[in-house]
């Protein structure tokens, strides 16, 4: 009787929740084609006897696929939920690895070799983390009759991150600013 109980309490719980997949009494086709918790085809069966199978195994039937025949498998619905949702984050994790950021290092004609060497070093925690960096040179006033200063400085500073990383783009000037991108090595 208790658990007779559960069973129902469970399905009650479950049901309430508002979900695409659909489970037990929410399923509403005549005969399904149902696959054990093992993984083994039982065949087609009415409805019903799928949800006698599934609550003699005290687990519980959720449908798989409704196209053509529709497919009804034994499961624990809790643990193929918790499982669905650590698949879809570590989708999102690949998808964030693929879509690497690109951070821009901002440097002028003039700079001092210490700002230089600071930017250097943080540009160069980054590319380590294997992030893409874009760094640019901005012409100010006159400067922009000598871009073959600016591009000095641009190439010094892909040199030093020569070690970590190399060029992906070569130097370009777009309007007043000169700009090349660097990535990690692989």
């Amino acid at each position: 009787m208790y658990s007779l109980f559960i069973v129902f309490w469970r399905c009650f719980l479950i049901a309430k929740q508002n979900n695409d997949v659909l489970i037990n009494e929410q399923i509403k086709f005549e005969e399904v084609m149902v696959i054990g918790p093992n993984g083994e085809k039982l065949g087609i069966k009415k409805i019903e006897d799928a949800l006698t199978l599934a609550r003699y195994a005290g687990l519980d039937l959720v449908l798989m696929s409704s196209n053509g025949v529709p497919v009804c498998k034994v499961i624990d619905y809790n643990k193929f939920k918790y499982e669905k949702v650590k698949k879809e984050k570590e989708a999102k994790k690949r998808q964030r690895e693929q879509n690497l950021e690109v951070k821009e290092y901002r440097l002028s004609v003039t700079i001092d070799t210490h700002d230089f060497e600071t930017k250097l070093k943080n540009a160069k925690a980054y590319v380590e983390k294997g992030h893409k960096v874009k760094v640019s040179v901005r012409f100010k006033g006159r400067q922009i009759t000598h871009p073959e200063l600016g591009k000095e400085v641009i190439l010094k500073f892909a040199n030093a991150l020569a070690d970590v990383g190399e060029i992906a783009e070569e130097p370009k000037l777009e309007g007043r600013s000169m700009s090349l991108v660097v990535a990690p090595k692989k």
